[in-house]
């Protein structure tokens, strides 16, 4: 009998926003606040429980504390069901999130108890008090950076790393325009970009989004939502062009951007929301390049790089994440609906918990 309630009352969503982590069931198994999506669909789908078990660590994962997730665009489109890596449901969003650990599970020898940690994902989703994650996508969160902070490092810099060093193999003197530079990524691409010694442009479409982009590594800002921006744009590199293009919206920005590259130039693709037209011959008097770039497809070895790199930001400090809007749990369905409709994102949101 006490089975048969326990999974009736895990699968009614509960709309409660009361903190019951002391409650605990007959079978003495602990239960948390955790965002569940029981079917794909709207910002709606996202359905607030009190009665969640709180995972145990088995060997080789940690079981953190989370005080606050980031919030990514990619969780949008995985929520609507339109991304083509779909969870099984029903299933908890969120992987970057920053915390403390709780517990550990058998042959974890780099975390304990206390420790302040971040990660690149999770196993049982971040949008919730605890989350499980394997101890290879956890790092130390150094004492310099709030959780807040800890949450705004995982899908941003991690995605930043990749598109610059992987994707583009930058090299230093080149120049990169970072094209929707005001957001989570783009404030990473740009300090990555600086600190790896590149010229960095950015576009943003306010003036706080510029002087913010101008204060994380940018040596020149344009505002994309004036009419001529890309002509001033052009005049600034001058007839060389630029050599790489971090587009975070190819469906509008793509067909422009080829125009603006050097000889052997290369957009890369973080983000895109729809369908755009070019005319390949753009590329061909360059011989530039379009790649795509996701994070997703990262080998452990390609994460451990990015990690020793982002490390050493901290460490020296250039590292320094910029956090924008911020919602409480219970605001989820708001978060979703703001990073996709809002205008104007500077920094990168998160969730508190």
């Amino acid at each position: 009998m006490t089975d048969r309630c326990f999974v009736c009352v895990f699968d009614i969503p509960l709309e409660g926003t009361e903190s019951p982590q002391e409650i605990t069931m007959a079978t003495g198994q602990k239960l948390m606040r955790a965002i569940r999506v029981f079917e794909f669909g709207g910002p709606e789908v996202l359905k607030l429980q009190s009665d969640v078990v709180v995972p145990v660590p088995k060997d080789h994962q940690v079981l953190i504390k989370v005080h606050a997730c980031g919030v990514n665009p990619v969780e949008t489109y995985i929520r609507s069901g339109t991304y083509s890596r779909k969870p099984h449901l029903p299933y908890t969003p969120g992987t970057d999130v920053a915390g403390v650990v709780e517990s550990v599970g058998e042959n974890v020898s780099s975390f304990k108890k206390g420790d302040r940690v971040f990660s690149t994902s999770t196993i049982s989703g971040g949008y919730a008090e605890y989350t499980l994650a394997a101890d290879h996508t956890v790092y130390a969160l150094p004492k310099t950076l709030d959780f807040k902070q800890g949450a705004a490092i995982g899908i941003p810099y991690f995605t930043a790393f990749r598109a610059l060093l992987h994707s583009a193999r930058v090299k230093a003197g080149e120049s990169v325009l970072v094209h929707g530079a005001s957001g989570g990524v783009g404030l990473a691409t740009c300090q990555i970009a600086r600190a790896y010694g590149l010229k960095v442009l950015g576009t943003a479409g306010s003036e706080e989004g510029q002087r913010i982009v101008l204060q994380n590594g940018a040596h020149e800002v344009f505002n994309h939502k004036e009419v001529n921006y890309v002509d001033k744009i052009k005049k600034s590199v001058g007839e060389n062009g630029i050599d790489v293009i971090i587009e975070m919206l190819a469906n509008v920005n793509l067909s422009n951007d080829l125009k603006l590259l050097s000889y052997g130039g290369r957009v890369i693709v973080v983000g895109s929301r729809g369908l755009t037209e070019i005319n390949p011959r753009d590329t061909m008097a360059k011989e530039s390049s379009i790649i795509g770039v996701s994070l997703f497809s990262s080998s452990k070895e390609d994460f451990q790089q990015s990690a020793a790199a982002l490390q050493a930001g901290m460490e020296l400090g250039w590292l320094k994440p910029v956090v924008g809007s911020q919602y409480p749990l219970e605001k989820v369905a708001q978060a979703h609906e703001s990073i996709i409709h809002g205008s104007g994102t500077i920094g990168k949101m998160v969730l508190l918990l």
